[in-house]
C-alpha cells in the first residue's frame, strides 16, 4: 500500500478502530461498530475504505509504520545506549500488551484466512523486524546468525504468550536477560 495520504476524518476512523481491534479483535468489531463509534455514516466509510478487509489493511499497515519509526529511533537514533539497552528496549516495546506491537501480533493469528493481505502486512512486518533485531544482534555478538535474530523474535511473542496467560505475574525481564546474557 504504497504512500498511504488519507484525510484527516479517515485517519481519526483508523486510530479509533486499531483501538476497537486492538482489544475486540477483527472479527467481532464489524463496520457497523466502526461507524457507530466514530460517528460517521457508512456511506463515509466505504467512500474512504471500500471494504473492512482493505480497512484492516490499512489500519494495520498504519500500526506497522508507526511502529517502525519507534524501532528506528532506537536502533539507530539512540547513541548513548548499548547495544544490550537498544535490544532491551525493542524487546519491552514490543512486549507491551498495550502496546503497538500487540495489533500485529493479533493479526497472524485473526487475518489469515479472512483478511489475507492484512495477514501478509503483519507478516512483511515481523521479516522487517528480524533484520533490525540481526543488525543488532552482529553487533553485539559477530557470529550472531540470523537464526538467533528469529529466536529473539520467538522469544518476545512466547513473553506475550506468557503474559497473557499469566495470573499477573511479569517476568519479561528475566526472560530478556536470560537470552542476552547466554549471547
Amino acid at each position: 500500500m504504497p504512500n498511504l495520504v488519507l484525510p484527516a476524518r479517515a485517519m481519526q476512523v483508523v486510530n479509533e478502530s486499531i483501538h476497537l481491534f486492538h482489544y475486540f479483535g477483527f472479527h467481532t468489531v464489524g463496520v457497523d461498530r466502526i461507524v457507530k463509534e466514530s460517528n460517521i455514516p457508512k456511506a463515509t466509510f466505504y467512500n474512504y475504505f471500500h471494504s473492512k478487509e482493505r480497512f484492516i489493511e490499512i489500519c494495520l499497515t498504519v500500526q506497522k509504520e508507526r511502529l517502525k519509526e519507534k524501532v528506528v529511533l532506537i536502533a539507530e537514533y539512540e547513541q548513548d545506549l548499548s547495544v544490550k539497552e537498544k535490544l532491551k528496549k525493542l524487546y519491552f516495546l514490543h512486549t507491551d500488551l498495550e502496546g503497538m506491537y500487540y495489533l500485529l501480533f493479533k493479526a497472524i493469528f485473526e487475518t489469515k484466512l479472512s483478511y489475507p493481505k492484512a495477514y501478509i502486512t503483519a507478516v512483511r512486518y515481523r521479516t522487517w523486524l528480524i533484520n533490525e533485531i540481526y543488525s543488532q544482534l552482529i553487533k553485539l555478538k559477530t557470529d550472531a546468525t540470523f537464526q538467533d535474530a528469529k529466536l529473539f523474535l520467538y522469544m518476545i511473542e512466547g513473553t506475550i504468550f506468557q503474559l497473557l496467560s499469566s495470573d499477573g505475574v511479569d517476568e519479561r525481564e528475566k526472560v530478556l536477560n536470560c537470552f542476552l546474557n547466554a549471547k
